[in-house]
Order: C-alpha cells, then sequence, then structure tokens
C-alpha cells in the first residue's frame, strides 16, 4: 500500500526563511544616502584637496556605494545588496561611457555654431584672409568623394558577403576572411599611401584628385560592409532558402528575391556605418586628395577640399589678427557640419531599411 503524503501550504509567517523576509528600502532611504555622499564627498574634498571636482564626483560615488550596500545588507540582505551594488557598477559604467559623447556633443554644437550660418555654406575660401569666407567647396568635395568610395565598396562588399555565406568553401574563403579581417585593422593612412602610390604608377608622381581619395576610403570601407553584410545574410532563415530551392528557383534568384531583401536592412545599417566611418577621415585624403580654396566638381581632374581637411588646415593654420579666431570658428562649424551629415545618414538608412523591408517581417 503506496503512502500518502501531504504538502504543507506555503505560508510568509514566522517559519519562513529570514532571507525571504528581508524588509525593502525605502525610495526616501536611498535619496537620502545620495545626498549624505554627496556632501561628504565636497566636504572631504574641500577640507583635503580644494575645489577638484573630479575628486568630488569620484569620493561622493565610494561613499554612496559604501554606505548603500551597508544599509541595504541590514535591512534587505546580503543577495540584495550585492544587486543593489552590481547595479550602481553598471550604472556607472554607462555614465561613463555617455559623458564623452554628450561632452563632445556639446562642444561642437557650442563653439560650431559662432559660424554656422548661410554664408559658411554658400562661400568659398578662395581670396579670404582673415574674417568671412565658407566650407562650400569642402562640403560639396566631402559628398562627391564619399558618394564615389561608397558607389565602390558597397556593390564590391556586398557581393563578397554573398560569396562567404553562399558559395565560399575550402582554403579561398578561409583566405578571403583572414584578408577582411587583416583589412578591418589597418590605419587609414595605409590606405592613403596605397591610392597615392598606385595613382603615382597610373598617372604620374604627384597626382592628386577626389578619385584618389575615393579609392583611398573605399580600402577602408570595403571590410566593413563584408563584415556587416556577412552577418545579416547569415541571419536569414535557411527554412526561407530551403523553401525557394523546393518550388525550383535557382541558387542567384534565391539570393536576389529572397536572402538580401530580407536581410536589407542591416545591411543598409552595415552601409552608412562604414560611411560614417570613412566621412571624418583625415589622413588618406591629405596624401591622396591634397587642399584646395575653390570649388572643383571634377574627381578625375586636380585638387577637392573636404571638410575633414577644412577643419584640420582652419585649426592649424589659423593666419593672424582677426582672422585667428575667425578660423576656430570656421573649424568648429566644419566640425558640427560633419556630425550632422552623419545623423542624417543614419536617419536616412532607418527610412531605407524601413520602407525596402519585405511586407510580413517585423
Amino acid at each position: 500500500m503506496a503512502s500518502t503524503q501531504t504538502r504543507e501550504p506555503l505560508t510568509t509567517g514566522s517559519n519562513t526563511p529570514a532571507s525571504i523576509r528581508q524588509g525593502t528600502l525605502a525610495s526616501n532611504t536611498v535619496i537620502g544616502i545620495a545626498a549624505g555622499s554627496v556632501a561628504a564627498g565636497v566636504g572631504i574634498t574641500l577640507a583635503l584637496f580644494g575645489a577638484n571636482y573630479a575628486l568630488m564626483i569620484l569620493i561622493a560615488t565610494a561613499c554612496y556605494m559604501v554606505a548603500l550596500y551597508s544599509v541595504s545588507r541590514r535591512t534587505e540582505g546580503a543577495r540584495r545588496a550585492t544587486d543593489r551594488m552590481v547595479t550602481t557598477i553598471v550604472s556607472l559604467a554607462f555614465a561613463l561611457a555617455v559623458l564623452p559623447l554628450v561632452s563632445v556633443i556639446y562642444t561642437v554644437v557650442e563653439k560650431g555654431t559662432a559660424r554656422f550660418d548661410m554664408a559658411f555654406f554658400t562661400e568659398t575660401m578662395r581670396n579670404v584672409v582673415g574674417v568671412g569666407g565658407g566650407a562650400s567647396h569642402a562640403l560639396i568635395g566631402t559628398l562627391i568623394i564619399t558618394a564615389l568610395a561608397a558607389a565602390i565598396s558597397v556593390p564590391i562588399g556586398i557581393m563578397t558577403a554573398v560569396y562567404l555565406v553562399e558559395y565560399g568553401r575550402g582554403p579561398l574563403a578561409r583566405a578571403v576572411t583572414l584578408l577582411v579581417d587583416v583589412m578591418t585593422g589597418i590605419p587609414s593612412i595605409v590606405a592613403g599611401l596605397f591610392a597615392a602610390g598606385l595613382f603615382a604608377q597610373l598617372a604620374g608622381p604627384g597626382t592628386k584628385n577626389g578619385f584618389a581619395g575615393a579609392v583611398a576610403l573605399s580600402v577602408l570601407m570595403v571590410p566593413i560592409v563584408v563584415r556587416s553584410a556577412e552577418e545579416m545574410i547569415r541571419l536569414v532563415p535557411n527554412e526561407l532558402r530551403e523553401a525557394s530551392y523546393g518550388l525550383g528557383v535557382p541558387k542567384w534568384r534565391t539570393i536576389t528575391k529572397i536572402v538580401l531583401p530580407t536581410s536589407i536592412g542591416g545591411i543598409l545599417t552595415g552601409v552608412t556605418l562604414a560611411i560614417a566611418r570613412v566621412i571624418g577621415e583625415t589622413a588618406p585624403l591629405l596624401i591622396a586628395v591634397g587642399t584646395t580654396d575653390s570649388t572643383n566638381l571634377n574627381p578625375f581632374s586636380d585638387r577637392m577640399e573636404t571638410l575633414p581637411i577644412f577643419a584640420y588646415y582652419s585649426y592649424q593654420q589659423p593666419g593672424f589678427g582677426e582672422g585667428i579666431q575667425a578660423s576656430y570658428d570656421r573649424s568648429w562649424a566644419a566640425s558640427l557640419t560633419l556630425m550632422l551629415v552623419v545623423m542624417v545618414l543614419f536617419g536616412l538608412a532607418r527610412v531605407l531599411a524601413s520602407v525596402l523591408k519585405p511586407k510580413g517581417l517585423k
């Protein structure tokens, strides 16, 4: 005869373990600990080190973590106290990561708005010494060179990614993967030297033009496009490919009609990241493109100006007298323009990804 056992109902009375019956810190208590830590940090810093804001923040943070852990451990138990400690550490790491970004954006916007006017986008630096002038020639040159670099890099990068995912097998695929990994880490100056050397062989020593700069930037863009497109294509479910093959659709048509449209959102995001990566490059353009004070619409002839080089020379060679501050203002305005161009590119990528995404996919 089998014996029967009855389970005791779960109660929250005096028999519940202490680790479950711990209390919870009130929000007012946490706020009070934070306020006390700030006061302690300010007082200790002023008493021992003087007015040092960095030390104030550091000491206040240390006091807050120690006090919060101690109070939480007595009130809520060791597990909850440890959880609060880890949460505080993660929040601090997030703040440290965001703080430089916010600082850069604030500085560029604050100093860049001094010359962010219509004249900056409609005038060039031809025959301008000191106050005045603008960067319309640099903006046009940046757009032309970046567009050419994207036209070179995007088809090569996407087709390489398709080969690695859909066709690549054996030593050749491994060699291509290794080369892509190596190209991802090459310094930008090397890309500029490569383009300068290539065009010196093709068109003669000292050749500098916009197309040479586009080739230099494409060397930096291709590995980024390959890596991002490869990862997005790999995420396409194999069931979609198998369903297409089962209907008798050839492989090339499956790739163009199923695989690429399904992954188009991620691919466009990768392309945008690649463009944002190279649009602010200065070293390769200094070597391969050079600089000029006038507008040049022909990327295959003569030098062109770009926003990174314009900002660099405006800050490096500010001139004299009243022109020094005017040159600095132009440099910051060029930096702000570059930042806004990158933001527009990211917004455009989001819109295109939403529009081109196949129906039925979330």
